[in-house]
């Protein structure tokens, strides 16, 4: 295997390559879908390229509630199939492909009704559990137990005690989702792929009918190129129905975003051992264990405007707040939310009965020889969804190509992850840190700690933890730029740290010192380091005053005056 650095100059090596050479397969986005078919298809013996047009998992995939679940409201939806899917895949995840990153995760569901409630809603847990079971990959996982009232306040007292009458407690899992993309883009690279963010497709190589390849700008170092491609695979979810205007056909489906938020509070202003899932006139809603913070969501409206960077306007906060608030004996408020973010899910909408009910669920279609669309489905099932996109792909290259072989391929960390973790007590004493610094290395970047401990040994200055953000030390910004790929500081702050939602100063104490650690790895003088701080500073400014607007017009308004990074 190659390397799994994602530093300046293994991007650049990237491009050229990408540049020289026909590729088997060029994937354009990198959110989870994009990335798991990158490695699907690196892994079969295919070349293959990523190109992303801003962050790893900018979009929807660093958005999310940061759960990997079975999805089991779809029970209730007899959505089975689905179900036993995603579970496991759970399994997969947490057992063998990323143990260091993904990791269980309780949950108490209050009951409210004497009687026909406890069954109904035990029933459809005893069946969640069996499911995983079932899978062959569901055993890590403790399964549910009924609560009485009493049980249920000793787990989570932050609770009225007339909010339930009874409770059920199971597991899911969480992780966190735009570290998980990152790690899923290096194993790629690491088994041959050529991968690149900041280099956006502007168009497609057409000869006749047939796709053939894509016009890529970086927009980093400037100039655009063009990459030829035998396939090339669309996952680029809420911004599909975009990409597929370029080769100006109308797809076999659409996708429309629907908007969901998520409020950020620190561990105290809840008390609970446990996470929460309610019930809403809607759907759920879930408060979300999260290291020293607490995470409630979500919301799901339409969304029509920016997909960039959509708004929290003032009435989706007050919405989780309220219904939140239905439950705790302590009622939270504006004051307590640290961080707010919004995403965008990509839903499936058909243009006939046949295709429409598949929001849900995902597809895969080849409108125009040469190309592949993917779209739609959930976080958890993303390997399948790869899977079926390279699959499809793979049907019009002119040889045999191996089957997919991601079920038994960890990710980059994963190998060595638990001899470390039993170990963290001597690597500590070796180290000089505590014990729980330790433990936080570990569980972000497996056994690949071992790089971000040896610039704390080259430069000890770096093992002290960043100003206004205690949770994380300097190594790993410095880290974030040379091994991970992150190329601005709002990469670091917002996706490879997650300090713009964990602060409430949203990050802005911790900017210049975060773009200062940078400035050496990415070769930035004193001018680009302040236009860094002060773009950052301004998008949490706009971010700010999107959430005092009433509505998602004049939150989106809000949003958008603030500056993008700037294409060359």
């Amino acid at each position: 295997m190659r390397t799994a650095t994602l530093g300046p100059d293994e991007r650049g090596a990237a491009l050229a390559r990408m540049a020289e050479r026909e590729l088997d397969i060029l994937v354009v986005g990198s959110g989870v879908v994009g990335a798991g078919t990158a490695l699907d298809a690196a892994t079969r013996g295919l070349t293959t390229g990523l190109v992303e047009a801003r962050d790893w998992a900018a979009g929807t995939s660093s958005r999310s509630s940061k759960l990997i679940h079975g999805g089991l409201r779809y029970l209730e939806m007899l959505d089975f199939a689905l179900v036993r899917e995603a579970l496991k895949e759970r399994g997969l995840l947490l057992e063998r492909l990323a143990p260091h990153l993904v990791k269980p995760v309780p949950f108490l569901y209050p009951l409210q009704h004497r009687g026909w409630e406890r069954l109904y809603a035990g029933t459809g847990v005893a069946l969640y559990d069996a499911m995983s079971v079932s899978s062959g990959h569901g055993r890590g996982l403790p399964t549910h137990r009924h609560l009485t009232r009493k049980r249920a306040l000793r787990v989570a007292p932050c609770l009225k005690k007339d909010a339930l009458v009874g409770a059920l407690q199971y597991y899911d899992a969480q992780m966190d989702d735009a570290r998980y993309v990152t790690t899923i883009v290096r194993t790629a690279a690491a088994y041959g792929a050529d991968v690149a963010n900041r280099a956006r497709v502007t168009g497609f190589l057409r000869e006749g009918e047939r796709v053939v390849g894509a016009r890529v700008r970086d927009l980093e170092q400037g100039g655009e190129f063009e990459v030829r491609a035998r396939q090339i695979v669309n996952a680029t979810g809420v911004w599909t129905d975009d990409t597929q205007k370029l080769i100006a056909e109308r797809g076999q489906f659409h996708v429309r975003a629907s908007k969901g938020i998520h409020l950020v509070v620190p561990k105290d202003r809840i008390h609970s051992t446990t996470g929460l899932i309610l019930r809403t006139e809607k759907s759920v809603l879930f408060v979300i264990p999260w290291g020293r913070h607490w995470i409630v969501g979500t919301t799901d409206t339409d969304w029509d405007l920016d997909k960039a960077h959509p708004a929290a306007s003032s009435a989706d906060i007050d919405y989780l707040l309220e219904h939140v608030n239905a439950v705790l004996a302590v009622p939270l408020t504006r004051d307590d939310v640290q961080g707010v973010y919004a995403g965008l899910r990509p839903l499936l909408a058909g243009e006939s009965d046949a295709t429409s009910k598949l929001s849900r669920e995902h597809t895969v279609a080849h409108p125009v020889p040469g190309l592949v669309v993917v779209a739609g489905g959930k976080y958890t099932t993303y390997r399948v969804m790869a899977k079926d996109a390279v699959d499809e792909a793979v049907h019009a290259l002119d040889r045999r190509v191996a089957e997919c072989v991601t079920e038994d391929v960890p990710l980059v960390g994963a190998e060595g992850y638990k001899a470390l973790w039993n170990g963290r007590a001597r690597i500590a004493q070796r180290t000089g840190l505590h014990v729980a610094r330790v433990e936080h290395l570990l569980n972000r970047y497996g056994s690949m700690v071992d790089e971000v401990l040896e610039l704390v040994a080259a430069d000890p200055s770096l093992g002290d933890p960043l100003t206004g953000a205690e949770d994380y030390l300097r190594a790993e910004v410095v880290y974030a730029a040379s091994h991970e790929g992150a190329r601005h500081l709002d990469d670091v702050l917002t996706r490879r740290t997650r300090i713009s939602i964990e602060t409430f100063d949203r990050g802005t104490r911790s900017a210049r010192e975060a773009a200062e650690l940078m400035a050496p790895v990415l070769g930035w003088d004193r001018s680009q380091v302040e236009k860094e701080v002060e773009r950052y500073e301004k998008r949490v400014e706009a971010e700010r005053e999107s959430q005092l607007q009433p509505d998602d017009l004049t939150a989106d308004a809000a949003r958008l005056g603030a500056p993008d990074v700037q294409p060359i």
